[in-house]
């Protein structure tokens, strides 16, 4: 088990993607202090290991090819505590919200043969 912020927030980051606000919770959830949460989350981000902008981008990816709008991807990554800056270039690198919902709604047209889908 890890002893130290660094150790922690490496240990949490090999299990799954999060980002600084979601690590920095969790290290204070676990009692460390500020000043130990700080230096961990900047050495993490220094080595490559914590990058907020490739989480969102890499959700929004996800969330995208599971047909997801905008304004869900959009809570999503502000609940995570992404930037809004960052939040803009994920969108942005996904595909555009009528495409996906064309997707969709194709994928559904063919699972129900003979049946027709009205569009509003």
């Amino acid at each position: 088990m890890p002893v130290d912020a660094f150790g922690s927030v490496v240990g949490a980051l090999a299990r799954r993607d999060l980002t600084s606000l979601e690590l920095e919770q969790r290290l204070a959830q676990a009692g460390f202090d500020t000043e130990a949460s700080a230096d961990a989350l900047a050495r993490a981000a220094a080595a490559g290991y914590l990058d907020d902008a490739r989480v969102a981008r890499e959700r929004a990816r996800q969330l995208a090819e599971r047909g997801s709008s905008d304004a869900s991807i959009r809570a999503e990554l502000q609940r995570r505590g992404v930037s809004e800056l960052e939040l803009e270039a994920a969108l942005a690198a996904v595909a555009p919200e009528g495409e996906r919902a064309e997707r969709v709604a194709s994928a559904r047209r063919a699972r129900l043969p003979g049946r027709a889908i009205r569009r509003t």
